[in-house]
């Protein structure tokens, strides 16, 4: 407990989550030494050789009774409610949040700014600004913790995971990897730099990469061949992928899904676990053919043609992975 006292409250969620954690503390307190009195009371009142009557009488009180159970209850009840509330506040990015993709690997944090700027063991972010991260692994399962943010998420391979915060205090915040993840776990770790907007933009334009991730995801799309079915002018008969991020797509089952990362994700690696309605299962699949960072640069590419989320239902990509 100390320790958490130690730390700076630097987003913010975090004086919710601690201000959650330290009630229940104190409640948890409150029962302990309630308890305690209890015990030690009776242990003096009913000592051996005390003149306590042992008669063994017995009472009941229906008050009591409902209070012992029904102040409990709601106090259960009171500090779950609260606490999903916290919960899904930190499940639920702002719409103006800044998107970072993530890729953990044995044993090392690498970063993606949309802009192209790459960063292995850090990430800079602006003061104030939403940031949501995108992240998967390469190999095995990790974990993005940044204790002075209050935030956790496991990084787990072969799926997207997701996390927000909005940093409020600037300075460098220790990183780590809260998952035993093989030898050198204990020095996967790193900082995230939290810096005023200004500087922010400054160290952007400093370290731009050669192009941006949409533009490389663009260069990998027509080189790998998508364009040659996907493309405006193509004979093959697939579906139209532009300004398909961010809407619905109808399957051949009947039912319909979102066009998110995830999706885009599977539609690349699992073609034929879900089929668009009105395609056939053609398309083949680029498992092993591309890395995850591939990956990230494709979604960033198809984010970029995407129209307004609350268009109508489209007829975009040959597969989906149902949300768990």
């Amino acid at each position: 407990m100390s320790a958490l006292s130690s730390l700076p409250q630097a987003s913010s969620i975090a004086p919710q989550v601690d201000t959650l954690f330290w009630f229940m503390v104190a409640l948890c307190v409150i029962v302990v030494v309630g308890v305690l009195i209890a015990m030690v009371s009776y242990s003096v009142k009913y000592r051996r050789g005390s003149p306590a009557d042992r008669s063994g009488r017995q009472a009941q009180s229906l008050g009591v009774e409902l209070t012992w159970t029904l102040i409990p209850l709601a106090l259960f009840i009171g500090v779950f409610t609260w606490s999903l509330f916290v919960f899904a506040k930190m499940r639920s990015p702002p719409p103006d949040s800044q998107t970072v993709y993530v890729v953990a690997k044995q044993w090392m944090w690498k970063t993606q700014h949309p802009g192209g700027q790459r960063e292995i063991n850090a990430l800079h972010v602006p003061l104030g600004q939403p940031i949501r991260l995108t992240m998967t692994s390469e190999d095995v399962i990790h974990s993005f913790y940044v204790p002075a943010f209050r935030v956790k998420q496991d990084v787990l391979p072969g799926r997207y995971t997701e996390l927000w915060f909005t940093a409020t205090k600037l300075g460098s915040f220790p990183l780590f990897c809260a998952e035993y993840c093989g030898l050198d776990h204990a020095r996967m770790g790193g900082n995230v730099v939290v810096m005023a907007p200004a500087d922010y933009a400054r160290w952007l334009d400093g370290n731009a990469g050669p192009q941006s991730l949409a533009v490389r995801g663009a260069a990998l799309f027509r080189a790998h061949g998508c364009s040659g079915c996907h493309g405006a002018n193509a004979s093959v008969h697939a579906p139209d992928l532009d300004g398909l991020y961010g809407r619905w797509v109808q399957l051949a089952d009947g039912s319909t899904v979102i066009a998110d990362d995830r999706y885009i994700r599977d539609s690349i690696l699992l073609p034929k676990k879900h089929v668009v309605a009105g395609f056939a299962p053609l398309m083949p699949s680029f498992s092993g053919q591309l890395s995850e960072e591939d990956l990230v640069a494709l979604i960033a590419y198809l984010k970029s043609t995407a129209r307004a989320a609350s268009d109508p239902p489209a007829i975009g990509a040959e597969s989906t992975h149902e949300h768990d």
